[in-house]
Order: C-alpha cells, then structure tokens, then sequence
C-alpha cells in the first residue's frame, strides 16, 4: 500500500470508527472535525530531524504558529513534541500559557503590539520580535534601566519578493511587515539600531507561506543571515545571538502527498544561506500549516441534493463557517472532498459533475464547484482532507452557525483508533449567552415560547 493510499484508507478507518461511536450522526452530530494525534507527532519528529544540531547549530527552537490551530489540547500535544510557540495576538499568548509552553519558548510576533502586550510580553520573559524603529523605540523607553530575560529581534523585510498568492506574501517591497531592508538608509539605521541598544540581539525574517517557493524563502533567509554577518562584522562576535527564520513552508492540497518536505526547505537553506548552517548563531522556526494541515479533517453530512440549471447539488453542513478561505478565495485555496456513505465507506460509483455547499444563507457557500465526485445522497458524508489548520479551528460564525467538535485521534496499542474530545460542540442554544441574555430552553416549543396566545 502506497503512503497516499494508506492516507486514504486511515482518514476512512477513522471516519467509520466516529460513526460506530456516534461522534457523527445524522441527527445529533451533523459536523465534526478530527486530528490525528500521531500524525501531529510523525510530522514534529520530522521538522527535528530536518535541522541539524551542533556543532552546526549551536541551538534550535521549533516554535508552532498558534494562529494555525489555537486549541490549547492541541497546543499541549505540539509542546510534548518539544516545539515551542509562536503568538500574535495577548490571546495566543494566553492560550500558549495555558498549554504550558515555558515563557522562555514562546515568541511574540505582531506588527500592532501594545504598550501593554509589551510590557506583559518583557515581564514574562517571552521572546520579542520588533515590527518597526517605532516599536524599537518604544520597547527601549518600556526597558529604560531594567533587564529583560526575553530575546529581543528586530522583523526584516528582506524584499525578495511576493508568491503565487499575493495575501500570503509577506516579502513584497511593500508588505506591512518588518523593516522594509532595501528602502533607502534602512540598513544604516538598523546598524545604529544595534549599536545603541544592547538588548537588541536578534534577527528575524518571514517571507510568506501557502504560495511562496522554497527558493524564495531561502533567499528571505539568506538576506536576514547577511544582515546578522555584517552586525558581527561591525560589533564583534556574539552580537547577534540568532536568527528567527519564520515559517511559512507551503503545503500540497491536492493530493495526499507530504511535499515539500522541511528536508527539502533545509536543502534550499543550505544553498541559498550556507552560514546559516556554520556554529555562529542559533536558529528559530515558527512552521504553522506544515505541521498541521495534513494531520486534521472535516466530516459532515449531506442534508438534501437537488439539480439546477443540469448541475447536482448537495447541500452539506460543512461551509463557510469552517472552510472560511476556500469559500471566499476559491482559487487559491480549493481543498479535496471526498465521498462516503453513512457508515463512513468510500463510495466508488462512477463520478459525475456535482458541486458541494455549506449550509450558509449566501449563494457562495461552496466547498466545490463542478467538482467529479460518486454521486452524493442525503445522509452521505462527506470528507474534507488537509483542514488541520486554519480551518476547523478558527471557525467564522456567520449565520450563528455553532463551532463543530473537535476529536483527537490516537491509535491505542491493541491497535483500536481512540478518540479524545478536543473541542465540544457549540450548543446553538447557548449561544445567547454571548450576548448577555442567558440561555434558551432547548426546546423553546415545548418550553411555552411557541404558544399562541
């Protein structure tokens, strides 16, 4: 059995177990989502055998983007894979503490911190990453004579350039990120930068992710190295202490295929930015979808199908509300769909021409379109491969739509698959309570509410 077709044949081993289990059901539990917990830990031991250590690398610190998948179990099992945690936002951060991750391994990124995320970020000790001569200029007025136990970078724009899809591309010659390199008298003001602030000890780049080449992001690398060499050169060795080389390593959507690989990315390192790879500084990461993509899947069932205009369709409860990118950027982000039956077995009909919406009130609520599938019934399933980040788990609550549940995967030693809620299901009734009003009965009918009196 080929690796791809062992993929398969896991995703529908799980999907039939859920279904047994009743974690999906037609009437109760229309949607869920799963992450397979081993795969998480296979591609995690991949990530650390891609890099070397020493004496190549003095220190490597693999840091997962939360923004990728922010659930705190998931979090928690990344940090027993010995990653540490990128964060953009105070509530990443707090979702990183609660996980565990110690301060000292978490690293907060953001083009927007406050005085008051800064302040918290420097207390703590959490790693810092300066977006801006504004913000250099702010953490040293918040520093004034005080010590800080965080490793403090400054964000390069190392302006190589963009990728396929522009809103990916972080490097551009006038992305909102990082200190644009190139533009006039930058690099002489960021020289001066490090000469008048002892604290500022580290360089960091990202050049994009879903779209970028490997290439490019060595070239990214490759600038922000060059950089780091010529403070070396201007105040001594040490002086930069590392480089943060961001994430962003591109995942393969259309099949189950894991490429590229992160020993392919170290490959292009090696190429475009050998001296990274020479005992002089240490090295961090912040992979987000590459870890996780692959590991995580959508099930939900196909409510009703119907023909327009010689086109089936059927209407499932996966859409908008958890495969938000796909719906409105198409294009750049389709994502397979895969066909089941109620008992969660791949139906092998012969394909037609169908296409497979979400629930959302909006004509664009489509998961495919003109996608060849086995024809799909009411109380099929449908499978969404490749949603382990940034799908399921920042989900977009148009229509009120509730957060469907989240169920980690583990093959048990008998060989048994075993389920672990990750996430419950948002009750649809409880929803109220976000808006101050306390909760609706769950049957507001049988309760009086739909007396006519």
């Amino acid at each position: 059995m080929t690796a791809v077709s062992s993929a398969a044949a896991r995703r529908e081993s799980i999907l039939q177990e859920a279904v047994r289990q009743r974690l999906l059901d037609p009437e109760q539990s229309l949607l869920a989502a799963f992450v397979d917990l081993d795969g998480v830990a296979a591609t995690a031991r991949a990530l650390h055998d891609a890099f070397p250590g020493a004496p190549e690398v003095p220190g490597v610190l693999h840091t997962f983007a939360a923004k990728a998948n922010c659930l705190v179990p998931v979090l928690k099992e990344l940090r027993r894979r010995d990653l540490g945690c990128e964060v953009a936002t105070e509530g990443e951060l707090a979702r990183a503490l609660a996980a565990g991750f110690p301060a000292g391994r978490i690293v907060f990124d953001s083009p927007a911190k406050t005085r008051a995320e800064l302040e918290r970020a420097l207390a703590l000790g959490v790693a810092v990453n300066a977006d801006s001569f504004q913000e250099l200029e702010r953490i040293d007025r918040l520093l004034g004579d005080r010590t800080s136990a965080s490793r403090i970078g400054v964000r390069l724009n190392c302006q190589v350039g963009g990728g396929a899809i522009a809103a990916m591309s972080t490097a551009t010659s006038t992305s909102k990120f990082g200190v644009p390199l190139t533009d006039p008298g930058n690099r002489e003001r960021l020289l001066r930068a490090f000469a008048e602030h002892p604290w500022l000890t580290w360089v960091h780049t990202h050049t994009g992710s879903q779209g970028c080449p490997l290439d490019l992001m060595a070239r990214g690398v490759a600038q922000a190295v060059e950089f780091a060499d010529q403070v070396t050169a201007a105040f001594g060795e040490g002086r930069v202490a590392g480089v943060d080389i961001g994430g962003g390593l591109p995942v393969n959507f259309a099949d189950d295929e894991v490429t590229p690989t992160f020993a392919m990315y170290v490959e292009q390192l090696r190429r475009h930015a050998p001296r990274l790879f020479d005992g002089r500084y240490e090295i961090v990461t912040e992979f987000g979808r590459s870890l996780l993509a692959k590991n995580g899947f959508l099930a939900a069932y196909v409510e009703y199908t119907k023909t327009a205009g010689g086109r089936p369709i059927a209407v499932t409860h996966a859409g908008v509300q958890v495969a938000t990118r796909t719906v409105f950027g198409p294009d750049a982000w389709p994502l397979r769909v895969e066909a089941h039956d109620r008992y969660g077995t791949a139906k092998r009909g012969r394909p037609v021409r169908q296409d497979v919406a979400g629930p959302a009130c909006f004509a664009g609520d489509l998961l495919a379109r003109d996608r060849a599938l086995p024809p799909l019934r009411p109380g099929d399933l449908v499978v969404v491969p490749d949603t382990g980040a940034y799908y399921f788990s920042t989900p977009f609550h148009y229509n009120s739509l509730p957060e469907p549940a989240v169920h980690g995967v583990r093959t048990g030693a008998d060989g048994r698959i075993e389920f672990t809620l990750i996430r419950p299901a948002q009750d649809p009734w409880h929803l109220t309570e976000r808006d101050g009003v306390g909760v609706l009965p769950e049957d507001p009918v049988a309760a009086g509410a739909g007396d006519a009196r």
